[in-house]
């Protein structure tokens, strides 16, 4: 990836999206940044992300949404992008349960008019998008018995509307790479967590619990194991992947799914005690949280586990953040965050 080459991302103001876009500009690269800023978790952990990205001369703002194709095609012949990052997306495996609309409208048809604004930017005036980048979700491995997970794995067995929409976003992608020549890459993101982070994801909904001593859930009774992926780590992979544009197939398409997960699958269990560790260090809260163990519930999954073999061949990178050290970040920014929130008040 050159200097020069201009980058848009969308959902700059979410979580990943938001990292991308600061490492990029720490680079002095040109970032374009697209959001809908809606209000699906605490719209203020959105404009604190905002906020910061917009102190940097390099960054251009956009709010609206990709599911408008109107309005992203517009935008797209404005900063003629050379690389595309699609992060926006309706996250969650069980809000996809009770809000199914939100999933058909942000991940199916966003996606698509992502990947005809990409198209059509390819046609004008000689410019082409050199890359398109997409989240992908490990979540399309569905309940898949074999471990680690590999790209190389079947995943058409889906166990909620987020991993269909997801597993989709591939098929897509691949078609329009075979169709017009778009050099497309996928990527299987493994449970990201880390300092302003989602509220959803359950190391930041356990720790709201633990400070109002409210109850947590473990569900399946604790057994259940995740690929804990420190959002860093997910931004270098992306980075390094984001300069190099898949080479043709066998059958000549451009296209290329890789994981980046830790590799390093941590117990339910083991993750609340280190989580509630990090949080007493921090003075965030002053004793272990109260627990409540119950079934497994509808989408989820026993257990998550990259194999990331692939992206250390290609890229000569795995991520290796350990899950103490990223817990330890968390709660130290959870910690100053919120105690500044407190003194506004």
């Amino acid at each position: 990836m050159k200097k020069t080459d201009r980058v848009l991302i969308t959902g700059a103001a979410g979580f990943i999206g938001y990292y991308l876009a600061k490492r990029l500009l720490s680079q002095g690269i040109y970032v374009t940044g697209i959001d809908n800023m809606n209000d699906y978790y605490d719209v203020r952990l959105k404009e604190e992300r905002l906020s910061l990205l917009l102190s940097h001369t390099g960054f251009t703002f956009e709010k609206a949404d990709i599911s408008d194709g109107k309005t992203l095609g517009q935008i797209f012949q404005k900063s003629r992008p050379d690389i595309v990052v699609n992060l926006a997306a309706q996250a969650g495996v069980r809000y996809s349960i009770t809000h199914p609309d939100a999933y058909i409208s942000s991940n199916m048809v966003g996606f698509y008019q992502v990947l005809e604004a990409c198209r059509h930017a390819s046609d004008e005036g000689g410019h082409r998008v050199s890359h398109l980048l997409y989240a992908s979700s490990s979540s399309v491995y569905g309940a898949n018995k074999k471990v680690p997970y590999s790209t190389a794995d079947q995943a058409d067995h889906p166990v909620s509307l987020y991993a269909a929409t997801k597993k989709s976003n591939e098929l897509l992608a691949y078609a329009y790479s075979k169709l017009y020549g778009i050099p497309a890459t996928g990527l299987r993101f493994f449970t990201v967590y880390g300092p302003l982070g989602r509220p959803d994801m359950a190391y930041f909904s356990f720790t709201q619990k633990m400070v109002k001593q409210e109850t947590i859930s473990l569900f399946n009774y604790g057994d259940m194991y995740r690929d804990f992926t420190y959002v860093e780590d997910i931004v270098t992979g992306i980075v390094n992947v984001m300069g190099k544009a898949p080479a043709p197939d066998a059958d000549g398409v451009c296209h290329k799914l890789y994981n980046i997960g830790n590799s390093s699958p941590e117990s339910l269990l083991s993750f609340v005690e280190t989580l509630e560790k990090c949080l007493m260090k921090e003075g965030v809260i002053q004793e272990p949280a109260k627990k409540e163990f119950l079934p497994m519930q509808p989408g989820d999954v026993y257990q998550t586990y990259a194999d990331v073999s692939d992206l250390e061949r290609d890229f000569g990178f795995k991520p290796k953040t350990p899950l103490e050290e990223g817990l330890a970040k968390f709660a130290h920014w959870y910690g100053d965050f919120y105690g500044r929130e407190k003194e506004r008040r």
